[in-house]
């Protein structure tokens, strides 16, 4: 057993699991004992001069009873995601007790351009496929000469639902046309990840960055999907992918036996850092504190942030994560843009105490005004 196996293995059990999977580690006394007497980071990645970020779907899950009901059925958090019998690797031998092998022999052979059919079988033999949704978003990075390069960041879950979104946004025609650049695959978790197939059927040669620490099961769904372009595994720490932007590995457990999670800083000319993320399981205190750290960016100013904060993503909220929204307070941002994975409760957390939440128009099953919702775009700076 190699160190990163024994690490997952120990990371994942009872103990330190429990507080690791859900990020409470990064919320706790615990972590400011290795973050004492922090340095100004001096990483140089560049400038850009814009950012635009257009949510595709910020809606993991349409309906959280029953996502907890199935995560309870199933054994609960800790359990491979593989298991559950979600979709598309439902079996129909029902609730915890799937595989993606099962799952996979009943589909495979109809990946990645006939999605109707495989979604079909789908719905036949999983848990609650009406359920899954996805999140995926296109970032559009401005260059200093005015070129932009675009990125897809994360493919979502449901291909049908996916499949629609993209076409809503002109993703499809994007991908076909070779004009999105690369793939960011943030983590392995099914809301993020499980919709590949509606990515590979318009463009199966896309370079596909994703963290080093996905395990076979994932690592084989790229396959199986029909990929077959350059595939980026990034390690823990920096990699910067243009001037201006740069993602970061953070090796952390995280709830469904997933490990490993990348977010994407941007260094916005004369404006500061604009930081975007999927879930932040690592946890939004550490996400802001490794930039600080590690980067040197425009005017020390922590600017912006979209996506997921990963506080209270269940709405199930302690009174402890009250002092960690007063305590973001402290890096002074400018616009921030919140996705499914904030949670309900977070979202109007951080609107009643004054941050510069950028509203959605709650349209396409986005459920407040409070996210960046489906369809909504947020700009840096606006």
């Amino acid at each position: 057993m190699d160190r990163r196996e024994f690490i997952k293995g120990a990371a994942l059990g009872v103990g330190v699991g429990a507080i690791g999977a859900m990020g409470a580690y990064s919320y706790s006394p615990m972590r400011r004992a290795f973050l004492k007497d922090v340095k100004r980071g001096t990483a140089d990645i560049g400038v850009c001069k814009a950012i635009k970020i257009t949510n595709i779907s910020e809606t993991s899950w349409f309906d959280n009873g029953t996502f907890m009901k199935d995560v309870t059925g199933a054994g609960g958090l800790l359990v491979d995601q593989y298991t559950f019998n979600w979709p598309p690797f439902g079996n129909g031998k029902g609730i915890g007790k799937g595989s993606y092998a099962d799952g996979m022999k009943l589909i495979k052979h109809l990946l990645p351009n006939k999605l109707e059919e495989a979604w079909q079988i789908v719905r036949e033999n999983s848990v609650h496929s009406e359920n899954a949704g996805g999140f995926s978003c296109l970032v559009e990075i401005e260059a200093m000469d005015g070129k932009v390069t675009k990125y897809l960041f994360d493919t979502g879950w449901n291909y049908l639902w996916m499949d629609t979104c993209y076409k809503r946004e002109g993703i499809d025609t994007m991908l076909a046309n070779n004009e999105i650049t690369a793939m960011i695959q943030t983590h392995e978790h099914m809301d993020h990840y499980f919709g590949l197939p509606a990515v590979t059927k318009y463009n199966p040669n896309i370079h596909i960055y994703t963290p080093n620490t996905f395990y076979p099961n994932g690592k084989q769904y790229l396959k199986d999907c029909g990929h077959v372009g350059k595939w980026t595994e990034v390690p823990k720490g920096l990699h910067k992918i243009q001037e201006g932007a740069a993602l970061y590995g953070f090796d952390c457990p995280i709830i469904f036996k997933v490990f490993g999670e990348m977010s994407l800083y941007c260094n916005v000319k004369d404006i500061g850092l604009v930081s975007i993320t999927g879930c932040c399981h690592q946890g939004i205190i550490l996400f802001a504190d490794t930039a600080y750290k590690t980067i040197a960016y425009e005017n020390d100013q922590f600017y912006g942030l979209y996506g997921g904060l990963h506080i209270s993503p269940f709405d199930d909220w302690d009174p402890k994560y009250d002092d960690l929204v007063i305590g973001l307070k402290k890096w002074d941002l400018q616009r921030v843009g919140c996705n499914h994975c904030t949670g309900l409760i977070t979202a109007q957390k951080f609107v009643d105490a004054g941050y510069p939440v950028v509203k959605g128009t709650a349209r396409f099953r986005s459920k407040t005004t409070n996210y960046l919702g489906n369809g909504d775009v947020i700009k840096f700076p606006s």
